[in-house]
């Protein structure tokens, strides 16, 4: 495979997870602070508060990622997982208020083989 078509836009993948979780409790909030946690440790980075989202080199490698997020579900409350490509993350029209945001740079993920 050719690093040009590695680097297609319609191949590498963002993976973004939205939830919901209860914290009313004292268990609940550690329950939805593991799940943050083990987000961050997946090398997922806060969009906002209760959405992370991950680059990944390919739609196989963010397979791996959906499925390592399921394995840490919390036992309550509602998570969503969506796969998109960087070319339609590239869309993303982003306001502070009414004001127009820059998109952030996003990193160039590295590799070695």
């Amino acid at each position: 495979m050719s690093k040009l078509s590695r680097l297609n836009q319609y191949r590498v993948m963002w993976v973004m997870v939205f939830f919901d979780l209860p914290t009313e409790t004292k268990r609940e909030r550690k329950a939805a602070s593991q799940f943050r946690k083990n987000l961050i440790k997946d090398g997922f980075s806060m969009f906002q508060f209760s959405i992370y989202m991950r680059h990944c080199s390919s739609r196989e490698n963010a397979q791996v990622h959906i499925k390592r997020v399921k394995s840490f579900l919390p036992p309550h409350g509602h998570v969503g997982i969506l796969n998109i490509t960087d070319k339609q993350f590239g869309m993303i029209e982003l306001f502070y208020g009414k004001k127009e945001e820059h998109k952030p740079e996003m990193p160039q993920q590295l590799e070695l083989f």
